[in-house]
């Protein structure tokens, strides 16, 4: 086992420092000067295993604090009429059993795991249960610390506390294990990077119970929560023999990898022949407009399939949450002064719902596929005049695109406030709106001036770059940071605008200046 963990580790570890090095090559500054000779230099290595080493304490610690600051207890405000600490073990409760049957750790198809079983053929029992000892122990020691601070200010006792890490990695046991005597059953794997619609169903309603009730004032008790957390336990630590003395890991594993392989390929196909249904073949498609608007008017009727299908239908389901909020509003006034306080206290969190909502990412990924991948063979195409006049146009499709739920978003926040008690000033109304525009403004100039300035795909409209994927990682969490800054509605609302107006022009000038030497097929 100890020789089986060293491997495992080494082989992960190679395989991170490897991509790294790979992301520090992209940089067009050190691209110059890294040669490809750069994976046998022992110093760069040394630092990049000490990146590496400093993503495996992140990803033990970082992702359990934003868990519990934001999903289990930054909606607490809503439920103020509600005993904390019961409300803190209701929501705890449902959202682990979705990530125990949605995420078990063992099912997932990861590249280190194709390496190691399928090509260096190590034994497959082994192996899984090493490393899923180990991401079971590294949820248990995340979870710790945060569950006993976040547990005790809700009025929790410490054992209590002590109690919720071993849970959430006892649920995950015991379903990874059920999964495993369904596969002796019936030979169906589980295979998480595809969940099937009853798995999706499922983690909507124990989504609905776990955070709507409560607003109801249903809430699961103290006494039974903890319960139910003890029955776990006590399940996962009877799973464990099951998944000890399971013996088909290798021929569950081969199909795992050989499926996701599959589907990947499937998916790209698929894709591919999606795309081109959802272009309109009607050869009557056309414009009154001249030079790069006519391109940029042609391109939007033939793809409004695509770009718009997205947007509209995000716009009904927050039209529907908007409408529910207010019916719920005047069906049960008690909640109007937590919703109100909510807005006030936590309206930095409408920019991690901007940042979800924007179709920014499918817009470029349309524009290059059916469109620039072409178009860059000319030489013309990549002029500093002609790129920016493009981007600009381009600049305001997208912004109209993401402007729809943006607007249903802004006005259902300053509707839900009005009718929860009302803003101190009348002005502010306006404000939040503009604010949440802007927002959507901004997101929509970052996609688009990243995709000028990286340009990620070859021609064969395969992600060749290693920063665009970092930097997308970087907005998210600049977005859960940002979520969780607390801001009077009126400073935030005034900072977004700004930032909304110096990043739109910053964006024009670099891309004037800096995309006609990226703006580019990649090799």
């Amino acid at each position: 086992m100890r020789k089986t963990l060293v491997i495992s580790f080494s082989l992960r570890n190679t395989y991170r420092v490897n991509a790294i090095l790979y992301s520090l090559r992209q940089i067009p500054i050190l691209k110059r000067l890294l040669v490809q000779s750069l994976y046998k230099v022992r110093a760069l290595k040394v630092i990049a295993n000490i990146f590496s080493f400093v993503w495996e304490v992140l990803s033990a610690f970082l992702g359990k604090f934003l868990y519990f600051a934001t999903m289990i207890t930054g909606l607490n405000l809503l439920y103020e009429n509600q005993n904390p600490n019961e409300v803190f073990l209701h929501i705890l409760l449902f959202l682990t059993i979705i990530g125990a049957f949605m995420n078990t750790y063992m099912f997932n198809p990861t590249k280190d795991k194709y390496y190691a079983m399928i090509l260096m053929r190590m034994n497959s029992k082994s192996y899984t249960l090493v490393n899923y000892g180990y991401s079971i122990l590294k949820v248990i020691i995340g979870f710790m610390p945060f569950a006993i601070y976040f547990g005790l200010s809700k009025g929790l006792i410490i054992w209590q506390c002590i109690l919720i890490p071993f849970f959430v990695a006892s649920a995950k046991v015991a379903f990874a294990a059920s999964a495993l005597i369904y596969y002796e059953k019936t030979s169906c794997v589980a295979n998480e990077n595809s969940m099937d619609k009853f798995k999706w169903i499922a983690a909507g309603l124990l989504l609905i119970a776990a955070y709507v009730l409560p607003v109801l004032g249903v809430v699961i008790g103290q006494s039974y929560a903890l319960l139910i957390m003890i029955l776990f336990v006590v399940l996962g630590i009877v799973s464990v023999v099951k998944i000890i003395s399971f013996q088909k890991y290798h021929e569950m594993y081969r199909l795992i990898l050989a499926n996701s392989m599959m589907q990947m390929e499937n998916a790209k196909e698929l894709s591919k022949q999606l795309s081109q249904k959802s272009i309109s073949e009607n050869t009557l498609v056309s414009s009154n407009k001249k030079g790069f608007e006519f391109l940029n008017d042609i391109f939007i009727k033939r793809h409004k399939k695509i770009l718009w299908k997205s947007s509209i239908r995000i716009t009904i389901i927050f039209s529907f949450a908007v409408l529910g909020l207010l019916a719920a509003l005047f069906i049960e006034p008690s909640i109007k002064q937590s919703v109100q306080k909510f807005i006030f206290e936590y309206f930095t969190y409408t920019v991690i719902i901007m940042y979800s909502i924007n179709r920014g990412s499918g817009f470029t990924s349309a524009l290059f596929m059916n469109c620039d991948h072409s178009l860059l063979t000319y030489s013309f195409y990549k002029h500093p005049r002609q790129i920016l006049k493009l981007f600009t146009i381009r600049l305001k499709e997208i912004i109209k695109i993401n402007l729809i739920p943006a607007i249903v978003v802004s006005i259902g926040i300053s509707l839900s406030l009005y009718v929860a008690g009302g803003a101190p000033h009348t002005w502010l109304y306006a404000v939040i709106i503009l604010c949440i525009l802007s927002m959507s403004i901004v997101f929509s100039v970052h996609y688009l001036t990243l995709y000028y300035l990286l340009q990620p795909y070859n021609a064969a409209t395969k992600m060749k770059s290693a920063i665009y994927p970092i930097i997308m990682y970087a907005t998210y969490f600049l977005c859960i940071i940002l979520m969780n800054i607390r801001l009077s509605v009126t400073y935030f609302c005034l900072i977004m605008i700004v930032v909304c107006i110096i990043y739109s022009i910053t964006a024009c000038a670099l891309v004037y200046f800096l995309a006609p030497k990226t703006f580019r097929l990649r090799t």
